[in-house]
């Protein structure tokens, strides 16, 4: 058996997610409006089963909240160098759906339970064929898929608590190309893998006076022992002796890191709400990680084979990020909600091991969105934000490849979602 270190989750990195590392704030459209500013303590719809499970005990009824974000990314890439010849075209995320849908019943005065279905983490990165650094970084997919039962309790009508025990689904994906010799076609390399793993998420909220709440959220770390595989594709005219075309069993393990976020809700006068939010995002647990690959041997695949994890590998050294929220709502009238939010996210990526899959630097996202009531029943929300990342610098080179390039990133994101109340 074979050990190495691999730097899977590198490929799980969208430099456009609205959140830092490949963290997703995708999972409501009213709290988009406000740059999610107060999630932990707002409990404005259904979508409080993410954002503070114990929020959920201050709706009435029953409601139901879906909806989507679309990601629209484009990315800069210049004083781009190397070993090998290619292209630099940038804007490598392809346009991306993020939905999500949740439910809360109120049972009596002190129960509520409720039901999720998000995506916490994801990405999807595809670089042009040619790409310069396709040696470190050609094609990524990655997501996990949460369902989320929960169940909250008020104490009194100032005090609540809930929790919600995560399903999580892991499936990921990456693709390097390899230039053995100019003169031949690549080679690639593909690692695939996939696992289900539980977690939680726990919440309090409390009214601190007849107009402010303030809440706070925890997300808990989850581990992924993954089952996955590495192909080995040849390109044509590669000695079979160098490296050939195979098929490895591997296993990998995975931690996401937890997160805890504390927010305040403030009623300013029956019209205007302020919301202020922080989120603590413990990404130093990703230093580096290691895969195990069974059966590849030099005689196996070639006397390369063993060495091609160089071709994704490389070590994290990440560290743990704080990200700042402030947004405002206006009830305009009887029907209309406006509301507006600026959100400053630390990126977790360091100087040293930046590649390209994590060109991702400290962004600033600015938000707009509406709320309308189409009836007591209904209400239609909609959101647009506008993301900016500071421009970085990507060095990385091993034995069979060089790359340096400085990225700037940005994107648009539009959500759309309504509530119904029965």
């Amino acid at each position: 058996m074979h050990k190495t270190t691999l730097g899977f989750t590198v490929a799980m990195i969208s430099t456009h997610l609205y959140a830092g590392g490949f963290a997703l704030n995708e999972q409501g459209i009213s709290g988009m409006g406000t740059a999610f500013a107060g999630r932990a303590s707002a409990a404005e719809d259904a979508g409080t089963v993410y954002g503070n499970p114990a929020g959920m005990a201050r709706l009435a009824g029953q409601q139901v909240t879906g909806g989507a974000t679309f990601i629209d990314a484009s990315t800069d890439i210049s004083h781009a160098s190397g070993r090998s010849s290619g292209s630099n075209d940038g804007d490598m995320v392809p346009f991306k759906a993020i939905p999500f849908g949740f439910y809360t019943r109120r049972l009596n005065e002190h129960w509520a339970i409720g039901l999720g279905a998000y995506v916490p983490f994801g990405l999807a990165t595809d670089y042009e064929r040619g790409f310069q650094g396709r040696a470190f970084a050609s094609k990524s997919d990655a997501k996990v898929l949460t369902l989320q039962p929960t169940l909250s309790y008020a104490f009194n009508d100032r005090v609540s608590v809930g929790f919600g025990p995560t399903i999580n689904q892991f499936s990921g994906s990456l693709e390097s190309d390899l230039t053995l010799n100019p003169a031949i076609a690549d080679s690639n390399v593909k690692v695939k893998g996939k696992d289900v793993a539980l977690g939680f998420n726990i919440g309090v909220l409390a009214s601190l006076t007849d107009t402010t709440q303030a809440g706070l959220t925890y997300h808990s770390k989850v581990r992924y022992d993954l089952d996955c595989h590495t192909e080995v594709a040849t390109g044509a005219g590669t000695p079979a002796q160098l490296l050939s075309s195979n098929r490895y069993d591997c296993s990998l393990q995975v931690d996401t890191p937890e997160s805890y976020e504390l927010s305040v809700t403030q009623k300013l006068t029956d019209a205007w709400t302020l919301y202020a939010g922080t989120t603590w995002t413990r990404w130093s647990r990703m230093k580096d990680l290691s895969f195990s690959t069974e059966n590849i041997s030099p005689a196996r695949g070639g006397i390369l084979a063993a060495s091609l994890s160089g071709a994704i590998a490389g070590g994290l050294d990440w560290h743990d990020t704080w990200a700042y929220a402030l947004g405002t709502s206006y009830r305009l009238d009887s029907h209309w909600s406006l509301r507006t939010g600026i959100r400053l996210d630390q990126s977790p990526t360091s100087n040293t091991n930046r590649s390209p899959r994590t060109p991702t630097g400290d962004r600033t996202i600015f938000s707009v969105g509406a709320g309308y009531d189409v009836s007591k029943e209904l209400t239609l929300d909609v959101a647009y934000a506008y993301l900016k990342e500071e421009s970085v610098d990507v060095s990385r080179a091993n034995a069979l490849a060089s790359y340096s390039a400085r990225y700037q990133n940005r994107a648009s994101f539009l959500g759309v979602g309504a509530t119904y109340r029965f």
